[in-house]
């Protein structure tokens, strides 16, 4: 198995990471020698964890030799890592193993996303709210590449994530696990208030132009809609299921 290499340059990803599995960090460049806010935290958790820690030259302390900072610079901090990609999760860590199942709690699958950065900020979102496991596509799916990771800011290394090749399986076995499967589409003809909140949810997210697949949408128990309030009539992929996440997971 071949495990890729990846730059990342959100602090948060580079944080969670060495917190989580800091012998994953190859390598930890920082710019500045006094870098602040939470660089400056995430250099003082690369120390204690021992993960290796390059300080590049900073500019110039000439004026005419400065560069003006770039936006990239500005984002990033003058800093990034090498980490290696995580292990996922086989899918049975996902589900729940008691029984009887748990009353309520909330799980998610991704059916073919092809955004890295939808995929990122749903996992951003599901960390969040704490979601207990992520079932992600592998044909016809964004990569998970350090897009994801960066825009994720960490959901990435918290959360049970698996990747399926057939998510039609994955969903029968979750709901023999006792999940209940809930699929979202702006053509449903139930809104999501309509929903009973206090079970044990899995939500589909479909792809971001074409939906759920028809195999998926067979799989689910019900399928909710979240309904416009004014003239849009609908929202990007990402900022859905955060909407439909906040909701079932409201007390």
């Amino acid at each position: 198995m071949i495990v890729m290499l990846l730059e990342l340059k959100n602090p948060h990803s580079i944080l969670a990471a060495i917190r989580h599995r800091s012998h994953d960090v190859r390598e930890l460049r920082i710019r500045n020698a006094h870098p602040g806010g939470v660089w400056q935290e995430v250099l003082q958790a690369a120390q204690q964890s021992g993960s290796p820690v390059v300080m590049e030259r900073g500019p110039s302390k000439n004026r005419s030799d400065r560069k003006p900072p770039s936006r990239e610079t500005e984002r990033t901090g003058g800093a990034s890592a090498a980490v290696r990609e995580r292990k996922l999760n086989a899918l049975e860590e996902l589900l729940p193993a008691s029984d009887p199942p748990p009353e309520s709690g909330l799980w998610m699958a991704l059916d073919c996303l092809q955004d890295p950065h939808n995929v990122g900020a749903i996992l951003r979102s599901a960390s969040f709210f704490g979601v207990r496991g992520v079932i992600l596509t592998k044909d016809r799916s964004a990569p998970l590449n350090a897009t994801v990771y960066d825009i994720s800011a960490g959901g990435m290394e918290g959360l049970r994530i698996c990747q399926v090749v057939n998510l039609r399986r994955a969903l029968e076995q979750a709901k023999e696990a006792g999940l209940w499967i809930l699929g979202t589409s702006e053509h449903a003809e139930r809104d999501l208030s309509e929903i009973e909140r206090k079970r044990p949810w899995l939500i589909v997210v479909g792809n971001e132009q074409t939906g759920m697949r028809r195999l998926t949408s067979e799989q689910c128990d019900q399928t909710c809609r979240l309904t416009s309030l004014g003239e849009v009539d609908s929202l990007n992929a990402s900022v859905a299921a955060g909407a439909i996440l906040a909701l079932l997971s409201a007390p």
